[in-house]
This record gives C-alpha cells, structure tokens and sequence, in this order.
C-alpha cells in the first residue's frame, strides 16, 4: 500500500520535515541523488527549470551529473530562483555546469533526455508565455522525458490540465498526489514512480491499491469447505428493453469466476428461457414482470434475497415505479451489503439522501460520472475538479461506500479513501459495469471489511481488463473479454498470497 497526500498535506508534511531538523536544501540534495539513481541515463541531458523548488531539484541533479561525467545541459526560463534553489544553481556554475537562459529558438534535436523541472504540484490554471512554449517544444521533441514531481502544467490535485508535458517518466518526489492518477494524467505519463526522501506523510487517509493490499482475500480454499463458506449472492437486473439475459450472465460468470459460493440471478421472468442457455454455474430466479419488465412483489423479492450476504441490483433493469418499489424495499429491509449501479443508481437520485442513511445495512453505490451527477446535483465539471472529495463528501452524508468510476477509479466512505489506477481506455465500452457489479458483489459475499473488499473489485476489474487489452487492443475488445480474463488476476492473487506466506 501506498500513501498518497493532497498537495496541500504535502506541503506541511514537507514544513513539518524541515522544522524537525532536516533542511529544505538537505531534502533538495536528497530528491536530486533519487532522480540520479532511478534514471538511465544514456546520451546528452537538457534540465529544463522554472523558478521554485522544483527548479531547485534540477539544479542539484545537474551538479551529480556533472560529477560523474555525464553530459547535461541547464535551461533556465526564469531569473527567479528559491534561496535552496539558488545554493544548487550557483554550485553548477561554480563546477562548470552549462546553464543558459531559455530562448524561442532554442530545439532539443540532438538530445537523449529532457528534465522537465518547470513547475511541481502546486500548479494551477493554464501554462502561458515561456513556459508554454517550453512545454509545446518539449513536447514536439523526440527525446525521452522525465517529469519531476508531476508533469509540468498538470494540476496535482485533479490531474486537469490546458496544456502539459508528456512524460515517459515521472518522479514524484516523496508521495504520489492524486493528480497522478485522476483525469489525464494516464493519457500524459506512461510510467509513475515515488521515491522517498524523509518525509513523514501527515494525511495517510488517501491509499493506493496494490496486489498485497487484497491478496489475503484470495487464500487457497481448505478442503473441507463448502459453496456455502463463500457466500450466497444475488443478482437483481434485466429487462427486455436493455438486453438483460447477456449482461446478466456476464454478470454471473464474473461473479463466480471471482470466488462466489453460489450466484443467484433474479431477472424478470421474461427472461428466463433467454437467459437459461447462457448460466451454467448460477441459479436462476424469476420474478413476476409485465411485458420483460419487473412488477414489484415483496414476497417474492423476500425470498429472492434471503440467505445472501450480498445483492446487487439495478444493472438493465429499466427506470420504472416498479424498480423504485423494489429498489426502497431493498434499503429499507434487507441487512446484507447491497450494491446499486446503472438504473438502479437513476431511481435513487430521485429518493432524499436520508433513505440511504438510514439503510438497514451497508450501502455500494458505483456511479460513473453522469451518474454521480445525478446523485449530487453537481455537474459533471464540478465533480471533476475535486473528484475525490465530492465522492468523500457524499460517501459521508449518505453513509454508504462510493466507488467512482474513472481512469482511476476512487472508493471512499467518506473517512478511508482508496484510488485504482488499474484499468484502460478499452473498457470504455458497455457491459464494463455491469461485469464490475458481479465481481465486487462475490468479494463483497467474503470480505469482512466492505470498503476493502470494493477496492479489491475494482482492483481486479482493472487488472483484467489491462489483460483483455494486451490481447484484443483497446477498439475492438469487449466487456466479456474483460470476464474472461478475470480468473487470471485471481491466480496471480492467490500465487501472490502464496508467496507472501513463505
């Protein structure tokens, strides 16, 4: 598990360092011998600086590899400098560093590397002037760019951003930010690293998931356990306007392929015989319906759901009085963990946030980002500006466990917070959701935390989908593909839990 901090938390993680005894320009020297070390360098460097501290961390980088006799080249767009900065820039001038002034002419042709050191995380808004120009030169340049801190011109709160450097790699100096994962920032750097430097986190309220965060959920099965140790679950979706037999039966083989004990899947009964061919493994349960769409029985929705731990509901269920009938019995009455996506989540935006307060048990609601919207009234640029803390802020209100789809993929219940960053633009395709629903409702059926245990399901959703991508490229690749792949990432767990316990 890593940490990941607010830039904010980062700032005063960063003072409360330096006013325990460790200087600015110690954690400055610190941060310039980690760049050394992680990059290969190879060939002529240009270390393109701005005017701050990370500025600051170019200059002291420049001076290490002089040293070693590597060839580099200081750029500077600004007079300005930091007085840490200002110690490291007249070091390099001192031992014989080039460093010139930036000007409109200037190509980085003949090149292997270029440092991007122009701003850190603190940057907000739209690069302008001889920054922009910068940014765009290095940009149209052919040589391998690394990013210190965060790419130039991404906001290291939102990964937002006008115009910013695209990196082959970024080196965050301490702890990643969020704005290493959220928006654009997969789509600008092709390989993020955090190396450390001393500095204690502040905030630890921000996680990244990693294999070993879930790998205990995946231990090898004793012999003598039953399909009852693991769980019964249950699907509740479908209709015959929204094609439901086949992302039903997606839901359910990724649903077992996931570890569920056994997958009920409750559908209109208009759908039985469609749906019938393509189970195998799940039962199937039919409810009363009009016309392939469900009429709300209670009884019948009682006994659906009983003896679960876990139920989903809502995936192609179609907008109905109905559904909403089913969907308020559901919070109000059943105790098990209840996720609700897709339909399900437009039928709950129009019930008071105090419904799912007062749940009678744990709440899962997976938006993406429309639909969050209309869970919060907020528009869709209003969310994405502060992502994290508008699914934080509503986890907190309503009680219930949010995970926000996304590039990276935020879960939250308003006090822990995990980010994802597994995934990939291939799943931008129909039926992601609904193969997501299946797995996290299996996880959901055995973790004994149900903030982990979502983060496990979008960790392994991700995961699958990369494989699926690797094999069928990111146009013509399908959310089955993505079910198809998923009992590989759950091998790779299980061997990971394996070798862990060696």
């Amino acid at each position: 598990m890593q940490t990941i901090m607010t830039v904010k938390a980062m700032r005063e993680s960063d003072q409360r360092t330096i006013a325990g005894g460790v200087s600015g320009r110690e954690l400055m020297r610190r941060a310039a011998g980690q760049l050394y070390e992680n990059v290969h360098w190879c060939g002529r460097t240009e270390i393109v600086c701005g005017a701050g501290n990370n500025a600051g961390d170019g200059y002291a980088l420049a001076e290490l590899m002089h040293a070693a006799n590597l060839p580099c080249r200081v750029i500077r767009l600004s007079d300005q400098c930091s007085s840490d900065g200002a110690y490291y820039l007249n070091r390099c001038i001192q031992a014989g560093v080039p460093v010139i002034p930036w000007t409109e002419d200037l190509v980085f042709n003949e090149c292997a590397t270029i440092v991007d050191c122009i701003w850190g995380t603190g940057f907000h808004g739209s690069p302008a002037g001889v920054e922009r120009s910068a940014i765009e030169r290095i940009n149209q340049s052919r040589a391998r760019v690394v990013s210190v801190d965060i790419n130039s011109g991404l906001n290291g709160e939102n990964g937002m951003a006008d115009l910013c450097v695209h990196s082959d790699l970024t080196i965050s100096i301490g702890h990643f930010q969020p704005g290493h994962f959220l928006n654009r920032a997969k789509d600008v750097m092709k390989r993020k690293i955090a190396v450390d430097i001393g500095i204690s986190p502040l905030d630890t309220h921000l996680r990244l998931a990693e294999t070993e965060d879930f790998a205990d959920l995946f231990a090898p099965r004793p012999n003598d356990a039953h399909k009852g140790s693991w769980g019964y679950m249950a699907l509740i979706g479908g209709s015959e306007r929204y094609s439901g037999a086949i992302r039903l039966a997606a839901m359910a083989n990724a649903a077992m392929r996931s570890g569920a004990g056994v997958a009920r899947v409750v559908m209109p009964r208009g759908l039985y015989h469609d749906l019938l061919p393509l189970v195998l493994e799940s039962t199937l349960f039919p409810l009363s319906d009009r016309n392939g769409t469900l009429t709300f029985r209670e009884n019948e929705l009682r006994e659906a759901v009983a003896g679960t731990r876990a139920v989903a509901f809502g995936m192609g269920i179609g907008i109905s009085d109905d559904g909403q009938k089913a969907l308020s019995w559901l919070m109000a009455h059943y105790p098990g963990r209840l996720v609700v996506d897709a339909d399900g989540l437009t039928m709950l935006a129009s019930l008071p946030r105090e419904v799912i307060a007062s749940a009678a048990g744990p709440r899962i609601l997976t938006p993406h980002i429309g639909e969050f919207s209309r869970l919060t009234g907020k528009s869709a640029g209003e969310i994405l500006s502060d992502p994290i803390a508008n699914a934080e802020e509503y986890a907190s209100t309503t009680g219930s466990i949010v995970l926000l789809k996304g590039p990276t993929t935020i879960i939250t219940d308003g006090q822990e917070t995990w980010l994802t960053d597994r995934g990939c633009a291939g799943m931008a395709t129909a039926g992601s959701g609904d193969v997501l629903s299946g797995i996290l409702t299996a996880l959901l059926c055995r973790a004994a935390d149900p903030l982990r245990g979502t983060a496990a399901a979008a960790f392994i959703h991700g995961w699958a989908g990369e494989l699926a991508q690797e094999r069928m490229g990111s146009i013509a690749m399908t959310a089955s593909d993505t079910a198809a792949r998923v009992p590989e990432v759950v091998l790779s767990m299980e061997r990971s839990k394996i070798n862990n316990s060696d």
